[in-house]
């Protein structure tokens, strides 16, 4: 008797066993084979996965199994971005080792994974948190310092008074500290950082080079990085031996300047304002100014607030003395931490001149059909014209007015042409304790040095003491931070920062190329063989920190030899977020759906169909539990069709020749079938309508099998073909299936099913029918009717009968081979 119940839980658990047991998902470097690596983001360990992690890992292990399938070399491996603060959180509030809370959220998704199914080679685990790999860490971070690359500097951080610790600016919320909801401040620290900023031309330039990455990535690194050309002008100050620096990208309106604006935490305000009138005011503006955040101080809605500090700045082009401000709105590690103000064409500058009572000065005439009065604005003129005001430069156009002023300010010495980056040099010191620890010690006698190399790693400490308070747990173990000196001998101390965590996620795909290697971080023959990474799959809200980072870490390391590439991904998805309601899945807002719920009420393999049926892998997904019931219905229907013909089948020959009318029709569903899903995967990772073609050739099974005279081998051939194309995205059902039908033990790597060109070129067509523009239905005609033909062919066929019965038809439109629409009366 046929097997016709889809039993999902006994069916995947005994797949999900077999596939450990014989050990099918483990990869080894194969020379002369082609590879492709293929990669999803590691996720943060936090015990649970969700929908977003269900789409994005589902979306890889179609493409792994596919891609072993068409005979590649496939590395599909996992890790665990390990180390952060809720881990340290769980360790204050409960009392938890960071390191116990996290192995066993890492045990639990582990399993959640294997139960989805995920092809992943666990021999190639890694975990950020493992002193295995953070060894390594410690030692790339050692090659940075020893090349230039990091260093120390005080700079001020968010500090929460109650909470008495440091907070990144993502756990700052309108200004005020996300745990405790208490008003943040800011403190001076010293911390390091790494000079990505050495590196912003390149990690710019080639952008270029990423051809398989999403247009709207790369312009979001390229915003980031933020190139402006232009000019460094040195304003004097009056009363002062100080010079002034300032960038503009317009040198060309400089006899425009009408006042000059500092950051307020600019080293000159202090010493420009100590002993006198504008001390005190300064002060209390600074005191105000340390509750907003960067990103708040930027914001176009950011109402700008200044204040005079008694001094003037001069002009090097005409001498004019301008005021000298400090502003909310200047940041003070943006260019050189001063502006040159122009108000008459910059709306910024404008909109302070008019609020501040300031001069504005046109320097740039509009054409005259322009119809604007530039001694009367009532807003910025930004666009070009002819120099006016501007002494001998006077019209010129502006453009040649940009290259003659820098010229000039070049020959006398007062400037120079600059290249600027927003970009500025990576912040990676951490008052916390679950990261890794920077291996660098502090002796009074030889400044700081790196621990050597041999002595690595620099292990955490296990006597520490989680209050949630003050600076950094590592500082209250003694053991930890008394040491010495590996130069002297003498007496020192450990730094007790740990490491910013988007560096250990920085280079993670190398360590999965050789991830038990312990005599080096990754050896360059495995590199050489794997990487760089074919495909990367992750969110698109880590399109800039983590990925500029990633390629910041492999050109660096490709420089010292290290790495054999420059750029680490060559093709990038960025999947879309899953919604509910309309909103992103949240606990807060109550819409979150567990996929654990959905594998146990329908099984894993109904999540993933679901999940890569719903939508195009970059498109957000609306969650639809009706969509959910639907896939399953469907591998129901799929099983109940295969359980039927299987029996009948194992005798059936494996060769066929398509004899009627009905034979060919199969023949080319099913082909048309493997060419679309073959497409669909293997090119633009168009999954839901793969799957849409998929379900078009079960159609075309089921209608086939009801005739009174079938083709057993080409009935095979067809369940075959179905069983392996599905098997990507559902592959424990299709596993069933296959041994079902008599197949070998496994369908893992056998080879992908190619389509007969013959089968496709058909002598039929198939013509889509609308009813008023709406697809209705579809039928076949011999190839080559023309209109009238198509129109009588189509009045002729009763499905096209059942649907004009009764209404009045106005007017048919027949496109010859494509479609025929029926405009009927409504």
């Amino acid at each position: 008797m046929a097997e016709d119940r889809y039993d999902f839980e006994e069916i995947e658990k005994r797949w999900q066993k077999y596939w450990s047991d014989a050990g099918l998902f483990k990869t080894h470097e194969i020379p002369g084979a082609e590879k492709y690596y293929l990669l999803e983001m590691f996720p943060y360990p936090s015990g649970k996965l969700h929908m977003g992690h269900v789409r994005n890992y589902s979306i890889g292990d179609v493409a792994a199994r596919y891609l072993k399938m068409k005979g590649l070399n496939v590395l599909h491996p996992m890790g665990w971005d390990s180390f952060g603060l809720p881990a340290e959180n769980a360790a204050i509030a409960k009392g938890v080792h960071p390191n116990l809370w996290t192995h066993n959220n890492m045990a639990e998704m582990r399993e959640q994974f294997k139960r989805l199914g995920i092809s992943y080679d666990w021999d190639r685990e890694v975990a950020t948190c493992d002193p295995a790999y953070y060894k390594w860490m410690q030692w790339i971070f050692i090659q940075f310092f020893k090349n230039g690359l990091a260093y120390k500097k005080k700079n001020p951080v968010n500090w929460c008074p109650s909470c008495e610790t440091v907070l990144a600016n993502e756990q700052v919320e309108s200004g005020v500290c996300d745990r405790c909801g208490s008003v943040v401040g800011k403190k001076e620290l010293s911390q390091w950082y790494l000079k990505i900023t050495d590196y912003a031309e390149r990690l710019l330039s080639d952008l270029d080079r990423l051809e398989g990455w999403p247009a709207k990535v790369k312009l979001m690194q390229k915003n980031w990085i933020g190139k402006s050309t232009g000019a460094e002008v040195d304003f004097g100050i009056e009363g002062s031996d100080k010079t002034l620096r300032v960038f503009t990208t317009r040198p060309d309106t400089l006899f425009g300047v009408t006042y000059m604006v500092l950051a307020p935490e600019h080293p000159f305000v202090k010493e420009l304002t100590a002993g006198g009138a504008y001390e005190e005011p300064v002060r209390q503006f600074l005191e105000k100014l340390q509750y907003l955040s960067d990103i708040d101080r930027t914001a176009v809605t950011l109402e700008k607030e200044g204040l005079f500090i008694g001094r003037s700045a001069i002009n090097p082009l005409n001498g004019a003395k301008v005021p000298v401000y400090i502003a909310n709105y200047v940041l003070p590690d943006y260019g050189t931490g001063a502006i040159m103000a122009v108000p008459a064409h910059d709306q910024r500058d404008f909109d302070f001149a008019v609020k501040y009572g300031l001069d504005i000065i046109p320097v740039i005439d509009p054409p005259a059909d322009a119809r604007i009065d530039v001694n009367n604005l009532k807003e910025a003129f930004i666009a070009e014209g002819r120099m006016i005001n501007s002494g001998g430069f006077n019209g010129l156009s502006n453009r040649e007015a940009i290259e003659q002023i820098t010229a000039y300010i070049e020959e006398k010495g007062i400037g120079a042409a600059s290249v600027n980056y927003r970009l500025r040099d990576w912040l990676i010191s951490r008052q916390r304790y679950w990261g890794t620890p920077i291996p660098m010690i502090r002796c009074d006698a030889c400044g700081w040095v790196p621990e050597k190399e041999e002595n690595l790693p620099v292990l955490l400490p296990t006597d520490v003491a989680f209050t949630g308070k003050g600076e950094s747990p590592l500082t209250t173990s003694k053991t930890f931070r008394e040491t010495t000196c590996p130069l002297c001998g003498g007496k020192a101390e450990r730094e007790t920062d740990t490491m910013d965590t988007f560096l250990d996620s920085s280079w993670y795909f190398l360590r999965l190329c050789d991830a038990h290697n312990e005599k080096e971080a990754f050896s360059k023959e495995k590199t050489a063989y794997w990487m760089a990474v074919d495909r990367y799959i992750g969110g698109v809200e880590h399109a800039i920190l983590h990925l500029l980072y990633a390629r910041f870490f492999t050109k660096f390391l490709c420089d010292i030899g290290s790495c054999p590439v420059d750029e680490p991904f060559t093709n990038l998805l960025t999947q879309g977020m899953v919604l509910k309601d309309g909103k992103k899945m949240s606990k807060s807002v109550g819409n979150v759906v567990s996929p654990e719920e959905i594998v146990n009420k329908y099984g894993a393999d109904t999540a993933r169909l679901f999940i890569l049926f719903a939508s195009p892998p970059e498109k957000e997904l609306e969650w639809s539990d009706a969509g959910v019931e639907g896939s399953y219905r469907f591998l129901n229907r799929v099983f109940r069709l295969v359980s039927e013909l299987a029996e009948t089948l194992k005798s059936a020959p494996d060769d066929y020749t398509s004899v009627t009318e009905a034979d060919r029709a199969l023949d080319f569903a099913m082909n048309r079938a493997i060419k679309k899903v073959s497409d669909d995967i293997g090119g633009r990772f168009g999954f839901n309508t793969a799957i849409s073609s998929i379900m078009e050739a079960v159609n075309a099974l089921y209608k086939y099998k009801e005739l009174p005279q079938t083709n057993a081998g080409l009935l095979k051939a067809a369940l075959t073909d179905l069983i392996l194309i599905l098997s990507p995205f559902t592959p424990h059902i299709c596993e069933e299936m296959w041994r079902l039908t008599g197949h070998g033990a496994s369908l893992y790597g056998e080879k992908w099913p190619d389509y007969s060109e013959a089968a496709l070129a058909r002598d039929r067509t198939e013509i889509v029918v609308q009813v008023n523009g709406k697809v209705k239905e579809k039928f076949e005609v011999e190839s080559g009717l023309g209109k009238e033909e198509l129109i009588a062919a189509a009045r002729a066929d009763a499905r096209v009968q059942r649907l004009i019965a009764g209404r009045e038809v106005l007017k048919l439109v027949a496109v010859p081979g494509k479609l025929l629409n029926i405009v009927v009366k409504q």
